[in-house]
C-alpha cells in the first residue's frame, strides 16, 4: 500500500470517527488528535531514511498551527473576562421591544454585528440566553434561535475575529482584515437579510413574557460597562496592531490579553481573594473552551500531513480538471461544512491552493471565507453557534431542517450570488 492511499484512508477514517461522534459516543477531540499524530507516523515511517526531514517539516507546520490556536486561546479569554464581569448584560438589557417582528430585526441585526466583534459561538450563546428572557412560547422562541443561527454565522464571516475560519484565513496570510470586511460585509448583510424578510411576512402580534425573575441585578458587577468597552476596544486593537507592527495577530491578542487582565485586577483590587476569584483572568482561562482548541490542533496537524506529502495539491488539480468553475468548487465546499466540520474543510483548501497562484486577498480567499462561514447555516450541526443552540434550546435536527433550512440556503445563494456580481462589477 502507498504513502498517499494509508495517508487518505487514516484521514477518512478519523473524520468519520469525527463526523459521528454522537453515533460511535467518542469525543471528536479524541478522534482528532489520533488523527493528527497517526498521520504523521504514518508519513515518517514511510521515509524512515528522512525522518529528520520529516520532523523538521511537523515542526515548521505545528509553528503555524500554534499561531491560530494562542489567538483562539487569548480571544476566549478576553470574552471570558467581559461575561465574567456581566459586559453583555449591558447590550441584552438594552432590547425593551416586545413586537414580534420588531424583535426579530432588533436581535438579528445585534447578533449579526456583535459576532464580527466576538465570533459566532459565543454571540449565538448571549443571544439565546437573551431571548430565554424575552420569549416565554417555546416554539417562538427556537425559531428565534433559528434565526440567531444564521445572524451569527453571516456576521462572523466578514470579520478576522467572528468565525474560526476566517481567522485561519487572516492568521495563514490569505486574507486581510479591510479587504475581506469590505468584501464580505454587503453579501454577508444579504445573506441574513433574505431569510429574515421571508421570516417577517410571516411573523406578527405580540411576543408572550417569559416571566423569569430577572431579580439578579444585585449580582451584577459594577465594572461590567468599563470591561465590555475595554474588551471590545482589546479586540478591535488586534488587527490595527498587525498593521501597524507586521507581527502575527496573535501577538495583538496576547497584548490585548495582557491589557484586559490589568484592567480586572484594578477594578477588583478591593475585593478580597474569595470574592475576586470569578472575575480573575485565571478563572477566565479555566472556563475557556480547551476541548475545541485540543480538536484544531488534532484537525490542522492531520492537514498538514495531508499537504506535506502533496496529496491536497493533486485534489485540487482533480477538482479544477473535474469541475472547473472555481466559483462553484467554493459554494459546494461551503455547502459541504453543513454536514462537515468547515475547520478541516477550510485547512484543507488552504493547503490545496497556494498563495504564489492565489494571492493574499485573491477573490478564492474572499469567497470561500464568506462560503464556509456561512454555509453551515443550512443544518444545525453544521455550525459550532448551530451547535450551542441545539443544545441549549434541545432544537431537534429534523424540526430545524423543516422550519430554518430552507431559509438558510436561500440566504446563503443570495449573498454567494451578491459577492459574484459585486466582484464582476469590480474588477
Amino acid at each position: 500500500m502507498s504513502l498517499s492511499v494509508l495517508l487518505v484512508a487514516v484521514f477518512i477514517i478519523g473524520y468519520l470517527a469525527i463526523a459521528f461522534e454522537h453515533n460511535i459516543k467518542i469525543n471528536k477531540t479524541a478522534s482528532a488528535l489520533i488523527t493528527g499524530v497517526l498521520c504523521w507516523t504514518v508519513y515518517v515511517l514511510f521515509t524512515s531514511n528522512e525522518a529528520e526531514r520529516v520532523v523538521h517539516e511537523l515542526s515548521e507546520h505545528l509553528g503555524e498551527t500554534s499561531e491560530i490556536l494562542f489567538f483562539l486561546m487569548g480571544a476566549m479569554t478576553i470574552v471570558e473576562l467581559i461575561d465574567s464581569h456581566h459586559g453583555f448584560k449591558v447590550v441584552t438589557d438594552s432590547i425593551k421591544t416586545r413586537d414580534s417582528r420588531s424583535l426579530l430585526w432588533i436581535l438579528s441585526i445585534f447578533t449579526f454585528f456583535l459576532s464580527a466583534l466576538l465570533d459566532n459561538l459565543t454571540t449565538s450563546i448571549v443571544m439565546v440566553s437573551l431571548l430565554r428572557k424575552l420569549v416565554g412560547n417555546p416554539e417562538q422562541r427556537r425559531f428565534y434561535a433559528g434565526i440567531v443561527i444564521i445572524a451569527a454565522n453571516a456576521g462572523g464571516a466578514w470579520s478576522p475575529l467572528g468565525d474560526v475560519t476566517t481567522t485561519m484565513l487572516w492568521i495563514g496570510g490569505q486574507i486581510t482584515p479591510v479587504n475581506i470586511i469590505a468584501g464580505l460585509i454587503l453579501p454577508s448583510l444579504v445573506c441574513m437579510i433574505v431569510p429574515l424578510t421571508v421570516v417577517s411576512l410571516r411573523v406578527k402580534g405580540q411576543v408572550q413574557p417569559s416571566g423569569l425573575n430577572t431579580g439578579e441585578e444585585a449580582t451584577i458587577h459594577d465594572g461590567r460597562k468599563v470591561m465590555l468597552a475595554v474588551g471590545i476596544g482589546c479586540l478591535l486593537l488586534v488587527p490595527v496592531f498587525k498593521t501597524v507592527t507586521h507581527l502575527p495577530p496573535y501577538m495583538g491578542m496576547l497584548l490585548s490579553l495582557g491589557i484586559i487582565w490589568i484592567v480586572s485586577e484594578l477594578i477588583n483590587s478591593k475585593l478580597d481573594d474569595e470574592e475576586k476569584k470569578p472575575y480573575t483572568a485565571v478563572h477566565a482561562l479555566s472556563k475557556i473552551d480547551t476541548s475545541s482548541v485540543l480538536f484544531f490542533l488534532g484537525i490542522l496537524l492531520a492537514i498538514g500531513a495531508l499537504q506535506a506529502t502533496n496529496i491536497l495539491n493533486a485534489l485540487a488539480g482533480w477538482m479544477s480538471q473535474t469541475i472547473g468553475n472555481q466559483d462553484v468548487i467554493v459554494m459546494a465546499i461551503g455547502l459541504a461544512s453543513a454536514v462537515i466540520d468547515n475547520v478541516p474543510l477550510v485547512a484543507a483548501t488552504m493547503g490545496m491552493y497556494s498563495l504564489d497562484v492565489f494571492p493574499t486577498d485573491a477573490k478564492l480567499w474572499e469567497f470561500l471565507a464568506y462560503c464556509a462561514g456561512t454555509g453551515g447555516s443550512v443544518l444545525i450541526i453544521g455550525s459550532a453557534a448551530g451547535v450551542a443552540v441545539m443544545g441549549m434550546e434541545r432544537i431537534d435536527f429534523m424540526w430545524y431542517l423543516k422550519k430554518i433550512s430552507l431559509l438558510a440556503l436561500l440566504g446563503y445563494f443570495a449573498g454567494a450570488f451578491t459577492y459574484i456580481a459585486i466582484y464582476s462589477l469590480t474588477h
